[in-house]
């Protein structure tokens, strides 16, 4: 697969996948952002630092601060500072924001059903093992400075 159709591919994933959550964002008067951010949260576990979304997520640092800084002035995160090193704050999805954050792993797994409609299940899993081999290639790579 030549790097144009992989990119077209993204751009056009993309669109869909935002396209998904207009409702939520609505709703909601979010962006994006936010629900990048209360989708990273909700999908990993102990993963709960800005910095953690920052650096798995690739979001700008500026974006998942204004993000946090809204979803916690809507009480849909709380901040907890780590006991030990008082400059780490841990966010949580609270009560109020699980509903929300179940929504949009709604939303996300109804965007992974429809990219794979009509694949057998040996299909898709076959696929999912392909993906993930390609992401460990794209982050291998993504360290280089220069593709050689």
């Amino acid at each position: 697969m030549e790097a144009s159709r992989i990119l077209r591919f993204s751009r056009q994933f993309g669109r869909f996948y935002a396209a998904c959550f207009v409702p939520l964002l609505e709703r909601t008067g979010w962006n994006m952002a936010e629900v990048h951010v209360l989708l990273f949260l909700a999908n990993h576990p102990g993963l709960d630092t800005a910095r953690d979304i920052v650096a798995l997520r690739g979001l700008a640092k500026s974006q998942v601060s204004q993000a946090v800084e809204r979803l916690t002035d809507q009480g849909v995160l709380s901040r907890c500072p780590d006991e030990a090193d008082r400059r780490i704050v841990h966010l949580t999805i609270t009560r109020q924001g699980r509903p929300l954050a179940e929504e949009a792993l709604a939303i996300q797994s109804d965007c992974g059903r429809a990219l794979t409609e009509g694949l057998a299940p040996e299909e898709t899993e076959h696929l999912r093992s392909i993906l993930k081999k390609v992401m460990e290639n794209v982050e291998r790579l993504a360290g280089r400075e220069t593709l050689e």
